[in-house]
């Protein structure tokens, strides 16, 4: 038998690569349109987590006394003033994460911030400490910035009131009966229940710069700014309570 070598040279034809071309590309096509929700359902998973912690962080610390206060003789009286007075710029409330000294506390009993990481092992060198703060802790803000991991939020709280058998908005700046029988309370003595509710509206601050915060700064302009939630939105906000 005699065979006769094939004509045709080595390697695909035109038709062949546009096929596979086309092939790859509807495999292609199929697996964006699978994987492409799947992140976008990973990333909102991710963007929940964090809002819950910042949220929780932020309910704990409401009621958490520093080790030197003398102010507030309870955590409960430290909440009714900061939920009260959060919406006035001195005393406007920051919630944010920095890394803390795990050997070194401040007279407050918070970590000493550790503003360089170099040659240091989290864990071992620091620990990431969750922190609410008031704008006027002017001090303690200051040291705690160049620390920072994340991002620096303003939050505003007002309290939510019973009407027609739902729980409302009340007016910012006050804290009153819920139940409105007993009008407005100047302090946490004067409060008759055991319990406030209140609506967090968390704004995400553009800058955790010192020169931001301080006299000056952008800070002013942005929390006049979230005043008109059409101007500046809160990232979210969260109903939220706090006990005696």
């Amino acid at each position: 038998m005699k065979f006769h070598p094939s004509s045709r040279p080595p390697g695909f034809t035109l038709i062949e690569t546009v096929i596979a071309i086309g092939v790859i590309a509807v495999l292609l096509t199929g697996f964006m349109m699978v994987f492409a929700p799947a992140a976008a359902g990973i990333r909102k998973s991710l963007n929940v987590q964090e809002i819950d912690r910042i949220s929780s962080t932020f309910e704990q610390e409401m009621v958490t006394l520093p080790t030197d206060s003398s102010t507030y003789p309870t955590g409960f009286a430290k909440a009714f003033a900061w939920i009260k007075e959060s919406n006035t710029l001195n005393t406007a409330l920051l919630v944010y994460q920095y890394r803390g000294s795990l050997s070194s506390t401040r007279p407050d009993g918070t970590p000493t911030p550790v503003p360089n990481i170099k040659g240091k092992l989290p864990g071992k060198d620091y620990v990431v400490q969750s922190m609410v703060r008031r704008k006027s802790d002017t001090k303690f803000v200051n040291e705690d910035l160049p620390a920072v991991e994340g991002g620096v939020y303003l939050v505003k709280c007002t309290q939510l009131v019973f009407k027609n058998g739902q729980l409302i908005l009340g007016t910012a700046g006050t804290i009153a009966d819920p139940k409105g029988v007993a009008g407005t309370a100047a302090s946490s003595d004067d409060y008759p229940e055991a319990v406030i509710a209140f609506s967090a509206d968390f704004f995400a601050l553009p800058s955790k710069a010192a020169s931001y915060f301080g006299s000056g700064g952008g800070f002013s302009k942005t929390f006049t700014a979230t005043a008109n939630t059409a101007v500046k939105k809160p990232v979210f906000t969260r109903n939220l309570a706090v006990r005696r």
